[in-house]
């Protein structure tokens, strides 16, 4: 992952415990802030009636296939086929 930041990593003259938590803390809240948000992404894409008129006949022929073995599923996939 790489983003444009300035930030860089500082060494500390005194090498302790509480030196290098505090410095990984640092670090930590600086990549969590220096990463900006992707933009939402406006779906355009834009199914034709042809399109979904295909798609229900393949979901009603698929619910006619199962539905001796899976009468539950087939009434699922006539509701799906009947959304659109």
């Amino acid at each position: 992952m790489s983003a444009s930041n300035n930030l860089t990593y500082t060494d500390f003259a005194t090498p302790g415990y509480a030196s290098n938590v505090a410095a990984a803390a640092r670090q930590l809240v600086a990549a969590l802030f220096a990463v900006k948000p992707r933009p939402a992404v406006v779906a355009d894409d834009v199914v034709s009636p042809r399109q979904k008129a295909s798609s229900a006949a393949w979901l009603n022929s698929m619910a006619n296939d199962c539905e001796r073995h899976s009468p539950s599923l087939s009434a699922e996939l006539r509701f799906l086929a009947s959304r659109g």
